[in-house]
């Protein structure tokens, strides 16, 4: 076997069955081992798009994502989405080619040191070795998958890529231990507390999901009936459309009127796997944990100082929700009064029975898709809205980009849970600007034959942007731009195009989509400043 071959055989045991990448030169060997050990190798047009291509994947199947790129400027073109991952909780293995050593005392084309580059965004950096490329696989992997998942980079020098190895041993798959909170002073607190409380709730984040405790989480909830706020990420731990579900927090200040002071009305706020990188400056210090009691059950300690509690769990977060649970009886909490307020209030605040705008373009869509469709979302003021009112009931229903927020993410996210789920309805929401940022891929997904529907909110401006920008009295600059004919565009790249102005118009271009064997974009053209009010 040569080396490369080990690392693709050790990824093929942990379960991954995709590479995205750009090839060159220097990871022909790479390609050619994977897709010998049954990964298949995609062609993209960007490194940028391949890495969301390969996250997308990892949402469906639980297994790291791989992404390729060649020397230089491939991995330049990937340093975005591997700090996305990093932001994001993604794990995702990043393998590059690399000159050897010795040549690269003296041979300078294309070169810059990966590693150093890499090395801030990254969980581990490796230079992979051959007699040592079992263990660098198997430790990557490990790596990748941790409490709080993340990027791992692997460089792949070229001879060593074909160098010959002997037989590996055994794979080495570290698990996950269910670790509890210790017996004691702490955890007898807690359980008082939870059953002493009238008024709680629960804020879970993305940490519920990389450690697989979205079940332990939603039956606790349902248990204490404990009203639920979720990061967008999480969205869906607990269905939507159940009586204690409050939907999604991060971004919102419309959201934020309603919500905050209903979390600082608490008497026991319990924080399930809550990662603030999801949440804006609102969020900060959003109760006082001096006078409210506050548990934190996460997967790492606090060094972000967003928020602080009373007492804090460092642990799996199921068994961590377990132990403060046992031998603590349910009581009743929350007038039904009070907590429907709550809800009417956030109904008010996303009508979205507007005849025409961003709100009735996601219900009509909503409504079009089964429950169990998968939606992905790009960042902006879209985007806002979007995970205010769309329903998820599952996890991982709505994936995004929610701690780097990085655009031109919607449509290659989509690709990837597509490729990976063929059997699943997927729709990607993505504003103009955005999707003009990886264009290309539309070509990829027409050559996949793909088909995803495509919608996209054209209003030629960059309205979260703007909207802030008259906020602040400043001079509409560097916002807008031309309008662009993208259904022509997504007819020009293989697929299909529809341009609609009206919920009559976008309900027969979904019924289009539906029937179709290829990607279908739709683009919804709506006011400028059609966001206002609404974020």
């Amino acid at each position: 076997m040569r080396s490369a071959d080990v690392l693709a055989t050790r990824l093929y045991a942990a379960g991954c069955r995709y590479a995205f990448g750009m090839p060159g030169g220097e990871v022909l060997t790479i390609v050619d081992a994977l897709e010998a050990a049954g990964i298949r190798f995609i062609l993209i047009k960007h490194e940028n798009a391949a890495g969301f291509m390969a996250e997308g994947v990892y949402h469906r199947t639980g297994a790291p994502g791989i992404l390729v790129a060649t020397l230089g400027p491939g991995v330049a073109n990937a340093v975005n989405v591997i700090a996305n991952a990093d932001q994001d909780r993604v794990p995702l293995i990043f393998l590059t080619g690399c000159v050897d050593d010795d040549e690269a005392h003296t041979y300078t084309h294309q070169i810059f040191d990966h590693r150093a580059i890499l090395d801030p965004i990254t969980r581990a950096t490796f230079t992979l070795s051959a007699q040592s490329a079992d263990v660098i696989a198997d430790k990557a992997v490990n790596l990748s998958l941790a409490a709080r998942p993340g990027p791992i980079h692997i460089d792949v020098p070229i001879s060593v890529a074909d160098m010959p190895v002997k037989s590996t041993g055994e794979i080495l798959r570290a698990r996950q231990s269910a670790t509890a909170p210790a017996p004691g002073p702490d955890l007898d607190e807690a359980r008082q507390w939870l059953a002493q409380a009238k008024k709680p709730i629960m804020i879970i984040g993305v940490d519920v999901l990389s450690e697989g405790s979205s079940e332990t989480a939603k039956e606790f909830a349902r248990k204490y009936r404990i009203p639920v706020l979720t990061t967008y990420k999480a969205k869906g731990v607990l269905p939507e459309d159940d009586v204690l579900a409050l939907g999604g927090i991060g971004l919102s200040p419309v959201a934020d009127r309603e919500l905050l002071p209903f979390v600082e009305e608490a008497d026991l706020i319990i924080c399930a796997g809550y990662d603030p990188i999801e949440m804006r400056t609102g969020w900060r210090n959003a109760w006082d944990a001096k006078k409210q009691n506050v548990i934190d059950i996460t997967t790492a300690p606090n060094t972000h100082y967003m928020h602080q509690a009373g007492l804090s769990f460092v642990c799996n977060i199921a068994a961590g929700l377990d132990a403060i649970s046992d031998g603590v009886a349910p009581s009743s909490t929350w007038s039904t009064a009070r907590f429907d307020d709550v809800k009417s209030r956030l109904y008010q605040a996303f009508r979205v029975d507007e005849d025409w705008g961003p709100a009735a373009i996601v219900e009509t869509v909503r409504a079009a898709m089964p429950k169990d469709a998968v939606a992905t979302v790009d960042s902006g003021a879209h985007r806002i809205l979007l995970s205010q009112v769309w329903q998820c009931f599952e996890p991982q229903g709505l994936l995004q980009s929610t701690g780097l927020c990085t655009m031109g993410c919607a449509l290659p996210l989509a690709m990837g849970a597509k490729i990976a789920s063929p059997d699943t309805s997927v729709v990607a929401f993505s504003g103009d600007a955005g999707l003009l940022m990886c264009l290309g891929e539309l070509a990829t997904a027409a050559e996949l034959k793909l088909p995803i529907t495509i919608i996209v909110f054209v209003d030629a401006s960059l309205s979260l942007i703007e909207v802030k920008q008259r906020g602040r009295q400043l001079k509409n600059a560097g916002v807008d731009f031309g309008e662009v004919d993208f259904a022509a565009t997504g007819n020009a790249l293989g697929g299909n195009g529809i341009t609609v102005t009206s919920r009559q118009e976008l309900m027969s271009a979904l019924d289009h989509a539906a029937s179709s064997d290829n990607f279908t974009l739709i683009g919804c053209i709506i006011d400028r400043q059609a966001y206002d009010g609404r974020l």
